[in-house]
């Protein structure tokens, strides 16, 4: 199998990455770097798909970011994501790559959707505004995707992950997501002696995080058999945790034994958002990483690129 990655310096590419040296060591895997080709231009992203003459392409390229990124930047979180999913996307149709899976989002799913999110509930209301822009990237992408495989017969494919997180997050205090924050923040108050640490939010709103080397390892693992799965699939722990056990979890792991103080002034975003990954259980998903042990292992390696990044 030869296989043609983007994003693969990302949180979930580079897991994948990772993965595909374990579990396809003998397969080919292409990641063409930001250097090398501009996914959000249509013509040089078709003579990389080209070139590469892949048997899957693995569309894990995104322009991600933390809660208050996307509320105080919503445009490139729409507008990005669709030019880069667009370009990807014809790239394969035109250049007739049989297989091609988009990691899409449950981000995409209507704010009110019934706990756990199945599905069904796809185009069934609007989405939560904070991750609306983001969201609607998600949702018109893997559209697209079942249309291609619709119109072309080949196995074209999406999965709804839940929240990720990982060794390979981006600990930016900007732009980083909900576990890699809870972290920093975390570690900043245990590190300048801080009484306490600031939580947007009243602390309730629960989210569920999958480990990002969990679901790249079921990812390249399953390739072979994408043709027997449905057009989209959720793809999830399968529980969930409140922001505050987030921020417990990581005084724990990090040591620091100061307050939590919530901001009720901040969103919390929506209550609930667990996701119903009935469907992939039986495609072999089994997830193998606790919260604690996941949190624990991206706090080593924030300390191992803290100096470096210049975070600590």
């Amino acid at each position: 199998m030869r296989a043609l990655l983007t994003g693969g310096t990302g949180m979930l590419g580079s897991s994948i990455v990772d993965a595909w040296r374990t579990h396809r060591p003998d397969d080919d895997l292409v990641v063409p770097s930001r250097g090398n080709v501009d996914l959000s231009d249509p013509v040089a992203t078709l003579n990389v798909v080209r070139d590469v003459k892949p048997d899957v392409v693995i569309h894990a390229a995104a322009f991600v970011g933390g809660i208050g990124d996307k509320l105080a930047r919503p445009l490139p979180y729409l507008v990005d994501n669709l030019r880069i999913d667009s370009s990807v996307l014809a790239a394969a149709v035109n250049t007739d790559v049989p297989r091609y899976l988009y990691i899409a989002s449950a981000a995409a799913y209507p704010a009110t959707a019934p706990n756990p999110v199945s599905e069904e509930s796809l185009f069934d209301g609007r989405l939560e505004v904070a991750n609306e822009g983001y969201g609607l990237a998600k949702l018109t992408g893997l559209t697209a995707v079942r249309y291609a495989a619709r119109q072309t017969g080949a196995a074209y494919r999406s999965i709804l992950p839940s929240n990720l997180y990982g060794p390979r997050d981006s600990f930016d205090p900007v732009r980083s997501h909900l576990i890699a924050s809870t972290l920093y923040k975390t570690h900043r108050a245990h590190a300048t002696n801080a009484d306490h640490v600031d939580v947007w939010g009243d602390g309730t709103a629960r989210r569920e995080f999958t480990f990002a080397p969990d679901l790249a390892a079921w990812m390249v693992a399953s390739l072979d058999d994408m043709a027997v799965w449905p057009d989209f699939m959720n793809v999830g722990a399968g529980y969930d945790h409140s922001i505050r056990e987030f921020y417990e979890v990581a005084s724990d792991v990090v040591g620091y034994r100061g307050a939590l103080e919530f901001d009720t002034t901040k969103p919390s975003g929506v209550a609930r958002r667990l996701i119903d990954s009935t469907r992939v259980r039986a495609h072999g998903w089994v997830p193998q990483t606790t919260i604690r042990e996941g949190m624990a292992q991206c706090y080593d390696a924030f300390l191992t690129r803290s100096d470096t990044e210049g975070l600590r």
